[in-house]
């Protein structure tokens, strides 16, 4: 099992490398009036989410023993079922990241910290709804909230999940009214081979929600093959999984 410590610790590597890469553009930016601004501290901002998807709880306890907290799970009956196996774990922090259908909002709202994968205006709202159920075990936690991310299906692919750049605003605006979620920002799975200004305009779109709304925080973007061009255009996120885990297995659900 030490190799998902050593795959870890490679990722790690390159997501502190490409992190100092945007420090240097950064600060070599005609742009940039304040050379200050670049610092080493950039790298802190970027969080590892480790795909699970179909991988076994004891890969994730591995990888949950050797530092890592975030698993990202697509598949929401085999997450349940590692939810449960690994609920001695009390810190570690599981996100929802797969397309979501409304007979499936109530698990994950109750059983997942973050949902990177809400696209349209009735998940939402039932995902709202589900954390004040009666009877549900987290309906008096008003403490307990659900941490949301807008997909933005950016390169208009059919098979992807996900909205256009016209839509956000209007659900960015459901989401924040929800008084059970928080908007933490977007997400998206940019074509294979995306240009640049992919990269661009979801930078574009990340600044300008996080400019009205004081509690978006996260662009989730970058997965192995474009981890460093996310974080070069402001991913705080990346999501990992066969680099960490080895090669999935193929799972139909």
């Amino acid at each position: 099992m030490n190799h998902i410590k050593d795959n870890l610790d490679k990722i790690k590597a390159q997501i502190n490398l490409a992190c100092q890469q945007k420090i240097l553009l950064t600060a070599d930016s005609p742009l940039n009036n304040n050379k200050s601004l670049a610092t080493s501290n950039d790298n802190a901002t970027v969080k590892l989410l480790a795909v699970s998807k179909t991988k076994p709880s004891t890969d994730i306890k591995q990888a949950y023993l050797w530092g890592q907290r975030d698993f990202g799970e697509n598949y929401l009956q085999e997450a349940l079922e590692k939810i449960t196996e690994l609920s001695n774990l009390s810190d570690i922090c599981w996100h929802f990241i797969g397309p979501i259908q409304s007979n499936k909002t109530k698990q994950i709202a109750q059983n997942f910290s973050w949902v990177h994968s809400v696209d349209r205006e009735k998940i939402a709202l039932r995902l709202n709804q589900h954390l004040s159920d009666e009877g549900s075990n987290i309906a008096n936690d008003s403490e307990k909230k659900l941490n949301v991310c807008i997909q933005i299906n950016i390169n208009n692919e059919q098979s992807k999940s996900g909205l256009n750049e016209a839509e956000l605003f209007s659900l960015a605006d459901i989401i924040h009214q929800c008084d059970r979620l928080t908007l933490r920002g977007i997400m998206a799975i940019p074509e294979k081979n995306a240009q640049v200004e992919t990269y661009q305009k979801m930078q574009n779109m990340y600044l300008s929600l996080k400019a009205k709304y004081a509690t978006v925080d996260t662009l989730s973007l970058g997965m192995s093959d474009d981890l460093s061009i996310a974080i070069a255009h402001g991913s705080t996120m990346v999501r990992i999984g066969s680099a960490i885990f080895g090669v999935r297995a193929k799972t139909v659900q």
